[in-house]
């Protein structure tokens, strides 16, 4: 039995709660009467935003624990015009290191693993590294009434005549609007119904794995002698990559000036498949074991940090693959994508979520100019879809090879996509 649940005729259906998600609604929800002359028209403030629903297949915000971190950096200008003062205060409040962040250089290294030797420093940007989960969850604040949890999708239909889109979940409910936005990653249902013929993600013949552990102050020392950030490396023989960095610090976790102050770090390897012996186990403990294996030429520093693992800890093996954006029919404007749906890309630039926040701002602006100015739904989702493609298909292809750059220590010169400054349009 199927139940009919109308949000509104009007209403643009959102389905994902992730950052890219989050952060549309945002912008969505209010628009200040500084932006608008036509809503100094309006008497009712809460007209002048933009009518939404949320709709996501967890159970709650903190489901499946994307405790991993991330960095904003270009988009933050974005990101601070569509968020209030208070909750880009509370962003600011989930960096990885807030101490550090107070008085960020920007520096980013990439080392030789074998002895720890600087071999290139990355144009340094002004930037907030912060846990993601944390930063779902302030995103979450102000918005959570708008949101519907364990919401799995399963189809979109678009209406034969007239302009409404429904939205079909798991459950049987059925929901209606103006238009669909897929926001829920690179396994996008909403991805499925659009480009259903060529949907799935490529994988890239390089695994990766990883795993959060926390540290004492002498475990974490040398790791933030380093940067006390972030940092990356590629060993020269090995082609093993790796990838430190902070999770929370005492000052996070409120074990500052305790006996058991400690350290959350992330640490990550990725390699090469050479061969049947290079996949990645299917046991947590043989994955700690290969980690540990690969580990061994590194230097003792970083060596003793694989080792650190504890052997109880979870090794998640993270899929790597992209998605180019490739063209689909918005159906007339009436369902489209942003962030990870709409370009699967790599983790080596560390630029997914900055495209996926600077998506959500086009599109806010798109459909601002739909709800605001009148401008048909189509011609505004065409247009944002234009440019997104264009910016994200060069992206996904830099990020692609910045992940082979960083596994092949010949590759990489000033020149290398992994190490080239970051930037709305990549050069």
């Amino acid at each position: 039995m199927i139940h009919q649940q109308t949000t509104g005729s009007e209403d643009v259906i959102i389905v994902g709660a992730g950052v890219v998600g989050l952060t549309l609604a945002h912008g969505l929800k209010a628009v200040r009467s500084d932006q608008f002359t036509l809503l100094e028209q309006r008497s009712d403030s809460k007209q002048a935003g933009i009518p939404f629903q949320i709709f996501e297949r967890d159970e709650n915000v903190s489901a499946r624990g994307q405790g991993w971190a991330i960095t904003i950096h270009w988009a933050l200008p974005y990101l601070q015009q569509m968020l209030s003062p208070e909750v880009l205060e509370d962003v600011d409040g989930v960096q990885v290191d807030p101490a550090v962040g107070r008085n960020d250089n920007g520096n980013f290294l990439f080392i030789n693993l074998s002895d720890c030797s600087t071999k290139f420093r990355i144009p340094p940007s002004t930037r907030r590294r912060v846990n993601r989960e944390k930063l779902r969850a302030v995103l979450l604040k102000g918005v959570e009434e708008h949101v519907h949890w364990s919401k799995r999708l399963t189809r979109v239909r678009v209406a034969s005549h007239g302009r409404g889109v429904e939205a079909v979940f798991e459950d049987g409910s059925t929901y209606s609007g103006a238009l669909v936005i897929g926001a829920e990653g690179s396994n996008s249902a909403v991805r499925r119904y659009l480009s259903a013929e060529d949907y799935r993600s490529r994988q890239l013949p390089i695994r990766f794995v990883g795993s959060g552990i926390n540290m004492t102050p002498e475990q974490v020392k040398p790791l933030r002698s380093l940067d006390p950030l972030l940092f990356q490396g590629c060993h020269p023989d090995s082609s093993c990559f790796m990838w430190v960095s902070m999770l929370e610090v005492p000052e996070i976790n409120g074990t500052a000036g305790t006996e058991h102050e400690r350290y959350r770090v992330q640490i990550n390897l990725s390699w090469p498949v050479k061969g049947p012996e290079d996949e990645v186990k299917s046991e947590n403990s043989e994955r700690l074991r290969d980690m540990r294996r690969r580990a061994d030429v590194f230097a003792p520093i970083l060596k003793d940090a694989v080792n650190a693992i504890p052997g109880d800890a979870e090794v998640l093996e993270i899929k790597l693959a992209d998605w180019p954006c490739l063209p689909w029919d918005n159906q007339g404007g009436r369902v489209t994508l942003v962030g990870d749906a709409a370009h699967a890309m790599t983790m080596y630039r560390g630029e997914a979520a900055n495209h996926g926040m600077l998506d959500a701002f086009n599109l806010w602006q798109a459909l601002k100019s739909v709800y605001h100015d009148g401008k048909p739904l189509e011609t505004a989702i065409t247009a944002f879809e234009e440019e997104m493609r264009t910016r994200t298909s060069h992206a996904v292809q830099m990020s692609r090879q910045a992940c082979f750059d960083a596994h092949d220590w010949t590759r990489l010169n000033e020149n290398s996509a992994i190490l080239t400054k970051r930037a709305v349009v990549a050069t």
